[in-house]
């Protein structure tokens, strides 16, 4: 969106209060409501607080009340992180007058019942992903949201890594047809803070809680990507999973609930989504050796590893594990199309390496391109070319994105409808697993509303 589209749409949102002339008074408020505080709950805080800082929105927002099981850690999640207020039940939460948005950081087995919950009560809703645990709860997500939308309300899913500069650049390079006819996509998702036996069962290690493994944490992500990119969503996977460690300690005070299927190791249920990404949320610090006597199953995937094939005839490649000792958040990719390639590495995010296959070859190879100018995506509002953004500034630009779209009617993206994409493509993953591989479509049903 151009400076004068941001103008406009600051116009369009003007509620016409306050003096004037004092454009700050005109904005509509939002209040945003937050359910979960960990890890995700963290990330999404520095999203909203700042948001506003950087970016001319056309809608002033309020971090008005975070939500979390334990009363004192929540209060406390709530001074640290900026909000105004604390609950300890996401009922009471949706139905608070000040909050008109409702950020859900949950894991991911209470995405769907919140979600819907928040969006018949009126609210928008941004949901962490992936978007459930199962492609069933992502269709009546769906649903919801088209319902919802019909009254005003709009819902996204938060897959960050597109708001990535470089990968938004990307985008618009593969649209603009800079790599002619797609051939090859390659994409890895690597970490490596399961690789000792003695890390504890968090809920991350439970199906039941988390819906899958590396595949769900990561995978999420990267399949995501893969249709973001290409503009295609996969037609259909040949899949291999694997659980390297089977057995693991339970968390010191919380095996009962661990062993019986209870709320989860922090004691809340409501820790952040997407907790494997920087070391399993706070659950790393108990080290190897926290509760060493009593274990639990591990029922989810350590790895995962397919190949897929776009409509378009394109392949892909896939590989996601929190197995790969010394990688501690290695996102890579590739595109090779007639004209050219794309690749990226999230460890170096500001860049972007890009080869013209059709320079002559004497003088052709990959360039690196520095995603810095005021003209890349999202960077005007930012410092002077050559000045980097880091991991924090993919959830301002979340939030800005979704912003814009309450205040213009957008259809906001990623939507639910997207998330539910990439839910299919891990449900059929998970299917070809267990088949030994087998090529599996990959399910395009319609929603049923």
């Amino acid at each position: 969106m151009s400076e004068t589209e941001h103008e406009a749409a600051s116009g369009a949102a003007a509620s016409g209060a306050g003096p004037a002339g004092d454009p700050v008074a005109a904005r509509r408020r939002l209040g945003v409501g937050m359910v979960g505080y960990a890890f995700m709950g963290a990330a999404h805080s520095q999203g909203w607080r700042t948001v506003g800082r950087v970016f001319d929105l056309p809608v002033e927002t309020r971090l008005a009340a975070v939500c979390g099981r334990d009363g004192a850690a929540v209060r406390a999640a709530a001074d640290r992180l900026g909000w105004a207020a604390a609950e300890t039940d996401w009922r009471a939460l949706i139905a608070r007058d000040d909050v008109d948005l409702v950020d859900v950081c949950t894991p991911g087995d209470s995405h769907a019942e919140i979600a819907i919950a928040a969006l018949e009560a009126g609210k928008h809703v941004l949901c962490e992903k992936p978007l459930a645990n199962t492609v069933e709860e992502a269709e009546a997500m769906v649903a919801a949201a088209e319902r919802a939308r019909t009254r005003g309300q709009l819902a996204m899913v938060g897959f960050n890594y597109r708001r990535v500069p470089a990968l938004a650049l990307a985008r618009e390079m593969v649209a603009a047809g800079r790599l002619g006819t797609l051939r090859h996509v390659r994409l890895t998702y690597l970490q490596d803070w399961l690789v000792d036996p003695g890390f504890p069962l968090t809920w991350r290690l439970r199906r039941d809680r988390a819906g899958s493994g590396a595949l769900g944490d990561l995978g999420a992500h990267i399949v995501d990507l893969a249709q973001y990119l290409t503009g295609e969503l996969v037609a259909g996977v040949s899949a291999l999973t694997e659980t390297f460690v089977r057995e693991r300690p339970l968390l010191e005070g919380a095996s009962s609930g661990l062993a019986a299927g209870g709320s989860g190791a922090d004691g809340t249920g409501t820790g952040g989504s997407g907790a494997g990404e920087a070391g399993a949320g706070g659950a790393r610090a108990g080290g190897a050796g926290a509760g060493r006597g009593a274990v639990g199953q591990v029922t989810v995937d350590d790895a995962a590893v397919f190949t897929a094939r776009f409509p378009s005839g394109a392949l892909a490649t896939f590989e996601a594990t929190r197995f790969a000792a010394g990688r501690k958040n290695a996102l890579r990719l590739e595109l090779n199309g007639s004209d050219g390639s794309l690749a990226f590495d999230l460890e170096r995010l500001n860049e972007l390496s890009f080869h013209d296959h059709t320079e002559p070859a004497a003088s052709a190879g990959f360039r690196r391109i520095l995603v810095t100018e005021s003209t890349h995506p999202y960077l005007a509002a930012w410092w002077p070319p050559g000045h980097g953004l880091g991991y924090e500034h993919t959830f301002v630009h979340q939030a800005r994105d979704l912003l814009h779209a309450i205040a213009t009617g957008a259809a906001p993206e990623p939507s639910f409808a997207d998330g539910l994409a990439v839910q299919r493509v891990l449900a059929a993953v998970e299917e070809s697993a267990q088949k030994n591989s087998v090529y599996t479509p990959v399910a395009a049903a319609p929603v049923a509303t």
